[in-house]
């Protein structure tokens, strides 16, 4: 127990240096943007005083380096102060725009992992058969597409074509749960076709891999199903690699939102992130940056970690 937890101990300290560092580039990127946020904020009619009080204001005449350590400090406590475009807490703003892209993310994933896994098994028992290559060539196409192209795909053939679903995203608080899902069905199953190529593929691979292992060989020989050969001797063995390339990949649906989101116009923080951009809200993009690299952090960790606890021989390197 206690090599686990130095383990994810030594995990979470590394992540978060990581994160320091991703919080100095994103602080310093947005800094070297083109533009004036005074200039932004009170227009093309300011005066150089008003410019100059404003700034003051909003702690622009500190050096750079300075107002990074008071953006973090304050980041840390979770307050990364006000929108310029609406004066609103940022994390106010952002708050319910982040839920709903979990919620997305959540909806998605629990399409996308049970069809993945699913699938992979099934290609691996049926290695080299005409499904497995039918499979394959799907998965293959889904990989290669980008996702706002997938998007406009479903768009004109469930949504403008068929009406089977809304092309718009549009939610309100009023929805019940079951209208929420047919709302987002369309985005949802758009991140489902990215993700569940990958996931497959892994599954399928890993399991193949340890189909050649002497235990499984042993198992063939005694006289075991190749199905419950597959379900009780490789695929708890393959939970490592599994377990991994599912982690990643709901990172990758937290994070990877961006072009889906505004393709289906969802009030998602990935919009959030696009409009405070053209916007030129600084303080948005910023915590909306910082939120997915957290994000995708954390969860590469719960990945690494989960890849230990699955697999016992990577506690013990030596």
């Amino acid at each position: 127990m206690g090599d686990i937890l130095r383990l994810v101990g030594k995990r979470l300290g590394l992540g978060v240096g990581i994160l320091l560092i991703i919080s100095a580039i994103i602080f310093f990127m947005v800094e070297l943007l083109p533009g004036d946020i005074a200039q932004a904020v009170l227009g093309q009619g300011a005066t150089p005083e008003n410019l100059a009080a404003l700034r003051k204001e909003m702690g622009l005449d500190q050096p750079a380096l300075v107002r990074y350590f008071d953006w973090l400090t304050s980041a840390v406590m979770f307050d990364f102060g006000n929108s310029i475009v609406t004066g609103e807490s940022v994390v106010d703003t952002i708050s319910t725009r982040f839920a709903n892209t979990l919620f997305l993310a959540a909806y998605a994933a629990v399409i996308a992992v049970p069809i993945s896994i699913v699938l992979g098994v099934l290609v691996a028992l049926l290695r080299n058969s005409i499904f497995d290559r039918v499979v394959n060539v799907l998965t293959l196409t889904s990989i290669s597409s980008p996702e706002f192209f997938l998007g406009y795909i479903l768009i004109l053939y469930l949504a403008v074509k068929t009406g089977m679903f809304p092309a718009i995203a549009s939610l309100s608080n009023d929805m019940t749960f079951g209208e929420l899902l047919h709302r987002t069905f369309l985005p949802a199953l758009t991140l489902v076709l990215v993700v569940t190529a990958h996931m497959m593929r892994m599954t399928r691979a890993a399991i193949i891999n340890l189909l050649a292992s002497p235990y499984i060989e042993m198992a063939r020989l005694k006289g075991t199903p190749p199905w419950k050969v597959i379900v009780k001797h490789a695929l708890p063995n393959a939970w490592a690699p599994i377990i991994n390339v599912v982690a990643l990949n709901l990172a990758y649906l937290i994070t990877g939102v961006v072009l889906v989101e505004v393709v289906f116009v969802y009030p998602g923080i990935g919009q959030a992130l696009v409009d405070s951009v053209s916007k030129r809200d600084f303080p948005v993009v910023q915590a909306c940056c910082l939120i997915f690299a957290a994000t995708f952090i954390l969860l590469n960790l719960a990945a690494d970690v989960g890849a230990i606890l699955t697999n016992p021989r990577l506690r013990h390197p030596k």
